[in-house]
């Protein structure tokens, strides 16, 4: 055997074993949960809020920038939770993010309540950490001015286009019970499927990811994500005074630094977050080459995890090879992927060149389908059980797509690289918008954005003699 040979056989034996122990592992822990594995495909989010919650103080922290179109629904949602504190921060945003988001509190639950945090430059675009920083800082402010015992309190990070499923907070907070569980990651579900850039993002995250992040909470070890990101106070304390690093993905980072001081990172099949999915590929490029880079520099954190005598020999293993993942996996695999796919259809070939009858023919075609496309075929049948709405030959289709769909990842992953390589690290959010013609777009938005397109005419024509023609 070859080099080439052993080294694509070594890549494909190694994901294709970590792959097959999340997702059964994962689907293991829902039917263990009672669940069905369609457990919240029909969920409907941000209209039913949680029973009040005894014992425990629940804040919500949305970081904003220029979200007025989205941030009304969202702060509208979380304030049906009695009891509960949302804490936006609005990150120097040049529309009504701000006053929006107040609005939007004034028809909270019984004790609910909204505080907006207002950055300005230079302190304000920063990134996303810098932002959930500042937000940690106020919710500090609120616990210590009202009695309230650090260790009752849980910390919700959720993107500003996030909404929960019904009733969330009553199947989250009973794992806090358990001392040793620092953080809860909610699954995503893409709330825009109507093409099939945004249908596909949705069967990444809904038929796969969620049911690896099931399977991840065997070892403890489940990924954080920048949305229904659930912490104790008490594990960000311990983190520093400034959890959220300035890393690309600083919710990978938190979680890491989590699981090194001895925190259990777990999730429920029984609770969901939906959020707007990126709808043109230029876009998605850029969010997920952001995704990638943050990805590719979590090996920094390996001495750390391999150091480390808190974590379990299954908690380490797993967390170094998904921090490994990307630099093992993905750059050399894309690759390696087109001599394997030549080696097999050159094999085909002899192989039907040898077929002595047409049913030998197709039973050669056939298992050489299967082994080529076997784990992207059991993501399709999976995610057409996640949600019944979703029809068998679409999730299967669905699947097929994935082989062609990791091209945006090969490119993705190669771009991040460029960038570490160059030393970039400008952080860019993803861009939102209103959500479509069945949801109006709140006044206070529109206004916001004829406002800010007004002023931009307005300095245009004042700089316009400061201009270079």
């Amino acid at each position: 055997m070859g080099l080439l040979s052993l080294v694509a056989a070594m890549i494909v034996v190694s994901s294709t074993t970590y792959f097959v122990l999340l997702m059964a592992s994962g689907v293991r822990g829902i039917r263990r949960h009672g669940s069905p594995l369609a457990v919240q495909g029909r969920a409907e989010y941000g209209v039913v809020p949680a029973a009040a919650q005894d014992g425990w103080n629940v804040y919500f922290l949305v970081p904003c920038l220029d979200e007025a179109e989205v941030v009304h629904r969202t702060v509208t949602g979380l304030v049906i939770n009695p009891g509960t504190t949302t804490v936006v921060v609005d990150d120097g945003s040049d529309d009504a993010t701000g006053a929006i988001a107040l609005a939007a509190g004034a028809a909270g639950a019984r004790g609910s309540d909204v505080h907006v945090v207002r950055r300005e430059p230079p302190h304000a675009r920063q990134g996303k950490g810098a932002a959930l920083n500042a937000g940690i800082a106020r919710i500090r402010e609120l616990v210590t001015g009202r009695g309230q015992d650090p260790a009752s309190v849980v910390v919700c990070v959720m993107d500003a286009d996030g909404r929960l499923s019904p009733r969330a907070l009553d199947h989250v907070l009973p794992l806090f019970e358990r001392p040793r569980v620092g953080g809860v990651q909610l699954q995503v579900r893409i709330r825009n499927r109507t093409s099939f850039l945004t249908r596909f993002q949705d069967f990444e995250f809904w038929g796969v990811a969620s049911v690896t992040q099931v399977g991840r909470a065997a070892t403890g070890t489940v990924s954080l994500g920048g949305n229904a990101q659930f912490t104790r106070l008490t594990a960000l304390d311990q983190a520093g005074e400034r959890p959220w690093s300035d890393s690309l993905t600083e919710d990978l980072d938190l979680a890491i630094t989590l699981a090194l001081h001895g925190w259990e990172l777990t999730t429920t099949p029984s609770a969901s977050v939906d959020q707007q999915g990126v709808e043109t590929v230029p876009r998605l490029l850029q969010q997920r080459t952001r995704w990638y880079q943050g990805h590719l520099m979590a090996i920094r954190r390996l001495p750390d995890i391999w150091g480390s005598t808190r974590l379990s020999h299954a908690a380490a293993l797993e967390l170094s090879f998904y921090c490994l993942s990307p630099w093992l996996l993905t750059l050399p695999w894309s690759v390696l992927f087109h001599y394997c796919l030549l080696t097999l259809l050159l094999d085909g070939s002899a192989l039907l060149g040898r077929a002595t009858t047409p049913g030998t023919a197709v039973a050669v075609v056939l298992v050489w389908y299967l082994l080529a496309f076997a784990p992207a075929l059991f993501s399709g049948w999976l995610y057409w059980r996640r949600d019944r709405r979703v029809g068998i030959w679409q999730g299967l289709l669905m699947g097929n797509y994935l082989v062609l769909t990791n091209y945006l990842s090969y490119a993705c992953a190669w771009k991040a690289l460029a960038r570490v390589l160059r030393g970039e690290t400008a952080w860019v959010k993803t861009a939102r918008h209103g959500d479509g013609p069945g949801e109006p777009r709140s006044r206070e938005a529109m206004q916001s954005r004829q406002q800010s397109r007004q002023e931009s005419r307005q300095e245009s024509r004042e700089e316009a003699p400061w201009t270079t023609p």
